[in-house]
């Protein structure tokens, strides 16, 4: 018998492995989720009249329409309280029209009337103009701002030294500053911290105002001399002068301008030198 030819084995290079991208879905925000509670409504401006009445329907004449960005169309809006939409084009059969009141500036709705609170919350076109929805996380932030701003005030007050201090109450209770002690520059400027914290922290950090204060103290003391027309401020000792008041500007505000010039600068070491 004859032999079988052998078949020759083809050796094929390896082949190297492509891997296929997988192509990433972008995630798309989550949109809030509606929550079912009581919710309070309040009138902008802290306006607080027996009774408002809110447009709760369109009409030719008061228009009370949405833009509904998602389709790209107005729709009208029409409060019903036997209906689940505010929308009239969402709503079937005969609509039960109802009133929005505030009363004494606050309209609170129970949960129950979803779709009133979603008219208020989610579509009228007054929200956040005429009136806004309460929001307890807000007022709570808003809160917390406001005790920190007055703690940073009280604190700042508290190292604050005496001359700076007299500036700070100079700018609220003018020249009767004079004629306070220092316990009662430091009683009152607690209480100013206290009462209005963002004023007290911008006025403490305003160069300007202790400059103002130099240029009165030496008024004051009979260190320069002020024209009888705030035009001049003149030194007392030989009345040489020092500057011309700009027309139209606060004489010591134009003094606390001046002492930032390189002859300023002299002036103001000199004048703090007698004062001390």
């Amino acid at each position: 018998m004859a032999k079988q030819a052998t078949a020759k084995k083809v050796e094929v290079a390896p082949q190297p492995i492509v891997e296929t991208k997988k192509v990433s879905t972008p995630v798309q925000p989550a949109k809030p989720k509606w929550e079912i509670k009581d919710r309070s409504y309040y009138l902008a401006g802290n306006q607080e009249p027996l009774t408002f009445r809110l447009k709760a329907r369109h009409s030719r004449l008061k228009p009370l329409l949405y833009f509904d960005e998602e389709q790209g169309v107005q729709k009208e809006i029409r409060y019903a309280t036997n209906q689940q939409s505010p929308f009239v084009q969402d709503q079937n059969g005969e609509a039960t029209l109802g009133q929005i009141v505030f009363e004494s500036g606050i309209l609170t709705v129970p949960k129950q009337k979803q779709n009133l609170q979603k008219l208020l919350s989610l579509y009228h076109p007054d929200l956040n103009k005429k009136y806004y929805e309460f929001d307890a996380q807000e007022v709570a932030k808003d809160d917390l701002e406001d005790l920190e701003l007055e703690f940073d005030a009280i604190s700042a007050a508290r190292t604050m030294d005496i001359d700076q201090a007299e500036a700070i109450l100079r700018v609220e209770k003018g020249s009767e500053v004079s004629s306070m002690s220092s316990k009662e520059i430091k009683r009152d400027l607690y209480i100013f911290a206290k009462s209005n914290p963002g004023l007290f922290i911008e006025l403490a950090n305003d160069d300007n105002v202790h400059l103002r204060n130099v240029a009165i103290k030496a008024t004051e003391t009979g260190i320069i001399t002020l024209s009888g027309d705030n035009r001049t401020f003149n030194w007392a000792s030989n009345n040489r002068k020092l500057m011309t008041v700009p027309f139209d500007e606060n004489p010591y505000s134009a003094m606390a301008a001046f002492f930032k010039t390189d002859e300023g600068i002299e002036v103001l070491k000199s004048i703090e030198k007698k004062l001390n």
